[in-house]
């Protein structure tokens, strides 16, 4: 199994020639960061000014990355990788707003039809959203600081719960599983005891309900470990979506600006041994704990998977998933799939103006991330030369 990651016609088996150009071209922008850089102001400035880039932007990068601009709009795609044994992870990745009340129960609103979307599909096993998306940014700090509410956030507060409780009571009620995506450190503490308070509800029997840990923050093997006491002391399943961490930039400098210790591990070894540690500890105790593994990393890969051999767990597991980004990793996701492993890819979708932050962050992410878009290219020349292209 060294070289399972090697085989392009089944990594890219979905893309047509034209498709498969268009990643060729994609990632070899992405790997130019100035390019990156200039192209991600001249796509906010196209959009802030209402120049009619839309149909550009469907076309490349959109395209390439999301589902479409709604559900049924990606139901293609689900269908098309289902095939391929990879399940899909709607992901509504428009980001949420510092602001008045309207967009977060708009939010929970596309959250709760996306899960009766999900319901009767076996290729769309878990359903997500980000905490940010429910409430505001500023109110989870001040949550999370200890710092007294006034009344009327107090309500607020309250509200917050409420769709989190609302949404998650369906997801149990459907038998669909839900992963809340984790976000910056300096909001997580309120967020972590929120997701904790719908587990402790919602996880009696089944793992319904998944918190994210960002494993290049150094203390979540500590936090998970506490989980994990507390869930025995309560009697509740943990669901772990383990993740290396989205923030790092903003993350350091913010705790530079402000004179603290950063959250975040000090170097890339010590977030990889802390990824693999994470994961190695869930494995340990797989009766207590699903996990959701998160990455786009090779090696961690294929620790996990000598793990599950050395433990004698089934590829099949119904505790243990793999997942990547729809777009990037095929290599990974579709070769693991085709050895009978958990896959799934998230698939975001949304409004095209409204889901460009989200890809930007990407295209960025991928130009900080040695290696990564290297690889995507040294496949795609591979696949290009084997299809004659």
């Amino acid at each position: 199994m060294t070289d399972i990651f090697e085989n392009t016609a089944n990594a890219f088996a979905l893309k047509t020639d034209s498709e498969l150009e268009r990643a060729y071209f994609l990632f070899k922008l992405i790997a130019n960061e100035p390019l990156v850089k200039l192209g991600t102001l001249m796509t906010n400035f196209a959009i802030k000014t209402n120049m009619p880039v839309e149909g550009l932007i469907r076309a490349t990068v959109f395209d390439h990355f999301c589902g479409g601009i709604n559900e049924e709009d990606c139901l293609p795609i689900v269908d098309k990788m289902w095939q391929k044994g990879v399940s899909s992870v709607l992901d509504y990745s428009v980001e949420g707003k510092e602001g008045e009340e309207h967009p977060f129960d708009t939010a929970m609103g596309k959250i709760l039809k996306i899960l009766d979307f999900c319901k009767e599909k076996d290729s769309i096993p878990f359903v997500v959203f980000k905490p940010s998306g429910f409430g505001r940014f500023s109110l989870y700090y001040k949550k999370g600081a200890g710092e007294t509410f006034t009344q009327d956030e107090e309500e607020e507060w309250q509200r917050i719960v409420g769709r989190f409780d609302k949404v998650c009571k369906k997801a149990h009620d459907l038998g669909v599983s839900l992963l809340i995506d984790s976000e910056e450190s300096w909001m997580q503490d309120a967020a972590d005891e929120l997701v904790e308070e719908m587990m402790v509800k919602y996880n009696k029997e089944n793992t319904i309900v998944f918190n994210t840990m960002q494993m290049y923050r150094w203390d979540r093997l500590d936090y998970l470990k506490g989980l994990r006491k507390r869930a025995q002391e309560k009697g509740f399943k943990i669901g772990i979506k383990a993740v290396r961490g989205a923030y790092l930039e903003k993350e350091n400098e913010r705790a530079a600006e402000k004179g603290y210790t950063s959250p975040i591990c000090s170097s890339k070894q010590e977030t990889d041994y802390n990824f693999d540690s994470g994961i190695s500890y869930i494995i340990s105790h797989l009766d207590e704990i699903s996990l959701f593994a998160g990455t786009h990393n090779e090696e961690s890969s294929y620790k996990l998977i000598a793990l599950m051999k050395k433990k004698g767990i089934d590829k099949n597991d119904p505790r243990v998933w793999f997942g990547q980004l729809y777009g990037m990793s095929d290599h990974i996701s579709f070769n693991l799939a085709s050895e009978g492993f958990n896959v799934a890819k998230y698939v975001p979708f949304g409004p095209v103006r409204d889901v460009m932050p989200y890809l930007i962050r990407r295209a960025e992410e991928n130009t900080s991330v040695a290696g990564q878009t290297t690889r995507e290219l040294s496949l795609l020349k591979i696949e290009r030369k084997r299809r004659k292209i």
